[in-house]
C-alpha cells in the first residue's frame, strides 16, 4: 500500500483552529434561532469518526451540543419501536446531536452480525427515509456521514490499537468478529445507500485514510450546510470585585487538600 501523503500538522493545526472558532459562532446561532441539528456518523470500525467528533465539540458548549453513543438494547429497548431510543435523543430546539453509530445499526452491524432477521432488516430499509424526511420537513438539519477507510489502512489502525494499552479499549471482541466481514459490510453499506440516500437527507461520504484531511474536510463540509451567520455576542460587563470585607476564610489547615506531586516537575 502507498503511504499516505498527509496533511503537514502545523497547517492542519491551523484550519483546525479556525474551523472550531466557525463551530463556535454557528453553535450561538443554533442556540439563539432555535434551530435543530442532527448530525450522524457512520462508517468502519477505526473510520475515524470518534476523532472527527471530539474536534467537533471540543470547543463547543456541552449544555447544547451532546453524543449520543448508545449501547446494546436492554431487553426493554428489544420490544420497542426500534427507532424509539434514537428519536427521544433527538434534539430541542437550539440543540446539536451527534450520534456515534446511529439507527442504520440495523442496516450495517445487526444484519451482517445476525442480531436482525430479513423482515426487521426491511421494515427498517423502509422506515429510515420516512422517519428522516419527517425530521427535514419539521425544520430538523439533518447530516448523514459516512466515513470510508481503505482496508490497509483499518488493518494498521487496528493493529496499533491492539499494541497501544491507552488505546486498546477501542478494540472490542465484535471489531474482530466484524473484521472478517469485510465485504459482508461492504454490500450492507452498499444496499443502505441505495435506499437510504434520499434527496432530503443524503449520505455524504467522507474520505478518511488521511485522518487530518478528513477532519477538516467532514468541519468545513458540515459549516457548510448549516444557514448559520454570525450573532452579535451578549454584553457582559463583570463590574468591580466585591471587597469581602465582612468574610474571613477558615484556616487552611481546615481542609482536605490534594497532595502537590509536582515538586519533581518545576
Amino acid at each position: 500500500m502507498a503511504k499516505v501523503e498527509r496533511v503537514p500538522r502545523k497547517a492542519y493545526e491551523a484550519e483546525l483552529l479556525r474551523l472550531q472558532a466557525e463551530l463556535v459562532v454557528m453553535q450561538e446561532w443554533v442556540r439563539r434561532s432555535g434551530a435543530r441539528v442532527v448530525v450522524v456518523f457512520e462508517g468502519r470500525d477505526a473510520a475515524g469518526k470518534g476523532g472527527t467528533i471530539k474536534r467537533i465539540t471540543e470547543y463547543l458548549n456541552p449544555r447544547s451540543a451532546r453524543v449520543v453513543a448508545l449501547p446494546a438494547p436492554d431487553p426493554r429497548e428489544k420490544g420497542q419501536w426500534y427507532f424509539q431510543r434514537y428519536v427521544a435523543n433527538l434534539p430541542t430546539r437550539g440543540e446539536i446531536v451527534l450520534f456515534d453509530r446511529s439507527w442504520y445499526n440495523r442496516a450495517g452491524v445487526e444484519r451482517v452480525m445476525g442480531f436482525c432477521t430479513e423482515e426487521e432488516l426491511a421494515l427498517f430499509l423502509d422506515q429510515a427515509p420516512q422517519l428522516e424526511r419527517m425530521l427535514v420537513a419539521d425544520g430538523t438539519v439533518l447530516l448523514k456521514y459516512w466515513f470510508s477507510v481503505s482496508d490497509e489502512e483499518q488493518e494498521r489502525r487496528l493493529q496499533s490499537r491492539l499494541e497501544d494499552p491507552m488505546r486498546r479499549w477501542k478494540l472490542s471482541p465484535m471489531d474482530v468478529e466484524s473484521r472478517k466481514r469485510w465485504v459482508e459490510f461492504s454490500r450492507a453499506k452498499d444496499e443502505m445507500f441505495a435506499r437510504c440516500d434520499i434527496p432530503e437527507a443524503p449520505w455524504w461520504v467522507v474520505e478518511a485514510d488521511d485522518k487530518r484531511a478528513a477532519r477538516l474536510n467532514c468541519l468545513s463540509h458540515l459549516l457548510s450546510q448549516v444557514p448559520y451567520e454570525p450573532v452579535e455576542p451578549l454584553e457582559l460587563v463583570l463590574g468591580p470585585r466585591p471587597t469581602g470585607e465582612d468574610y474571613r476564610r477558615p484556616p487552611r489547615e481546615s481542609s482536605r487538600h490534594v497532595p502537590d506531586v509536582t515538586g519533581d516537575l518545576r
